[in-house]
């Protein structure tokens, strides 16, 4: 059965749509000898470059931590500084210009331990000197599911306690954001967290973690009624933004990474839709940023199929709304400095 791979993928080629298009591509990996359940476990400057130089007009992407390259030694709440300082060396690399146009992490977003308080101060300020002129804030991934089975990162309420929120305000006071991913139901909960930290911006991953799979298959207009009353409780948060990608992991439910021959840019911007229309719905556009999270979406549709869907599913938006989700809101969120 297929499962991601160039070769697959290299089955469904289209024009590029609009390559004139301005985009920051907000997220995506880099990694080398990971382990992970899908066929990249290599992804460097080369395999993104390839990616981003597929035709359309990338102006800049942002790394988001992905629990490599970390330190080998000392405390462990300092060892994710090594994977920034890694992803300073490949965002100097790609700023030489030898590797094309785009600047690949031009904003770097690491991972610090919010649960250690006032006690993540330190971290973050290593964090900072290992990139001084990149490094914009960390991801902390806070899934939780009763069910087994499931890639729990956190314990269960782990938002609502206080030194998880202790080092948010940290966070906050150095001015630096806060990715975070979750399970959909744990949206009301990052809602109240949200509102007890209002100086923080914070970065919500992959469509506010719809699962469908597992545990959440074949439960239909359940499951999407709770993901659409959590997305409402978030998107009343100001300092919350959406990124409007992810979809293409396979717990979305969708089939694609299993077909033949891979899906193409019109029945992928058709199958979004409902998925994108609501968030941008509650969010606005300019709290809205289409994102590849490549490579782990790679297994579904190659980068130029996607940055076609979302061409094609947004083109009823207006002059203005449209830069917004490709480019403009990313940029601002995440202080990119396209220049290099």
């Amino acid at each position: 059965m297929p499962y991601g791979g160039n070769d697959w993928l290299a089955l469904t080629k289209e024009p590029i749509l609009e390559p004139e298009l301005p985009i920051c591509d907000p997220h995506h990996h880099l990694w080398d000898f990971r382990p992970v359940r899908i066929p990249y476990q290599r992804y460097l400057l080369h395999e993104l470059m390839a990616d981003v130089g597929s035709g359309h007009n990338v102006k800049s992407t942002v790394f988001i931590e992905t629990r490599a390259m970390y330190r080998q030694e000392g405390p462990a709440e300092m060892r994710p500084v090594g994977e920034v300082e890694f992803v300073q060396g490949m965002a100097a690399a790609s700023a030489s210009g030898l590797y094309g146009p785009c600047r690949a992490a031009a904003s770097i977003i690491g991972h610090a331990d919010l649960k250690l308080g006032d006690k993540v101060a330190p971290v973050l300020e290593a964090l900072k000197a290992a990139s001084p002129n990149r490094f914009r804030g960390i991801r902390h991934t806070v899934t939780w599911d009763p069910n087994p089975g499931m890639d729990n990162r956190e314990t269960k309420g782990i938002l609502a306690t206080a030194n998880f929120r202790a080092g948010a305000k940290a966070l906050a006071r150095m001015g630096l954001s806060m990715d975070t991913g979750l399970v959909f139901h744990q949206l009301p909960e990052l809602a109240a967290f949200a509102k007890a930290v209002p100086d923080l911006t914070i970065i919500l991953n992959h469509l506010g973690g719809l699962n469908r799979t597992g545990p959440y298959a074949n439960k239909g207009e359940e499951i999407m009624s709770a993901w659409r009353k959590g997305i409402d409780a978030v998107a009343a948060c100001p300092n919350i933004n959406m990124k409007l990608g992810g979809i293409g992991m396979p717990r979305f439910g969708f089939d694609w990474h299993t077909r033949e021959k891979p899906i193409g840019s019109e029945e992928l911007a058709r199958d979004m839709a409902p998925f994108m229309t609501y968030c941008i719905e509650k969010f606005g556009p300019n709290r809205c940023m289409f994102e590849s999270n490549f490579p782990p979406d790679k297994v579904s549709f190659s980068y130029h199929v996607l940055w076609n869907g979302f061409k094609r599913f947004s083109k009823s938006y207006s002059a203005s709304e449209r830069p917004a989700m490709l480019h403009d809101t990313a940029v601002r969120v995440y202080r990119v400095n396209e220049a290099g």
